[in-house]
């Protein structure tokens, strides 16, 4: 189902299927689901196919349509500096309303570490959000999206809860 344009929402551009899991799990504690306000794209294939993605399809309704955010859910692969190449694709006038997130490894090391399922990691991701907690972001595969997680709770809370 699409968002409504007309109103501020969020797409998610996850990297691949295990992602695209955690964000399934996050829209379920998402409180007006049914406004229409959350929608996970299809998986890219790739953290720099994510990249090339959001710059390819999402960039000019991004630019024509301010109601916008969007976040891009990577894998981290434990290398420090991804988030600041992610970054760096994005253009400065958009970089307050794009996101980049993502497990510190891969989502399958969450998945071993906790004992969940990904929806159920996206649902704990999602009440986390909901209630400014860091119960499961505070996970050490997490907690390096802090300074992230803060900016988007600060411009998606009263869109999505």
């Amino acid at each position: 189902m699409s968002v409504n344009k007309f109103l501020p929402y969020v797409y998610v551009l996850p990297e691949d299927d295990a992602n695209r899991q955690l964000a399934n799990g996050f829209h379920l504690e998402v409180r007006n689901a049914s406004t229409r306000q959350l929608q996970v794209l299809l998986e890219a294939g790739g953290w720099r196919e994510v990249l090339s993605r959001f710059r390819s399809d999402q960039l000019r309704q991004m630019e024509q349509n301010p109601n916008g955010l969007m976040i891009l859910l990577i894998d981290f692969d434990g290398i420090a500096h991804r988030r600041d190449e992610a970054r760096a694709m994005i253009p400065g006038h958009l970089a307050d309303r794009v996101f980049v997130l993502g497990v510190w490894t891969e989502p399958e090391r969450l998945r071993a570490d906790l004992g969940w399922s990904y929806e159920e990691i996206g649902r704990a991701l999602g009440r986390d959000c909901r209630d400014e907690t860091e119960t499961t972001w505070g996970h050490e595969l997490l907690r390096h999206n802090g300074a992230e997680i803060r900016r988007f709770r600060q411009r998606v809370r009263a869109i999505l809860f």
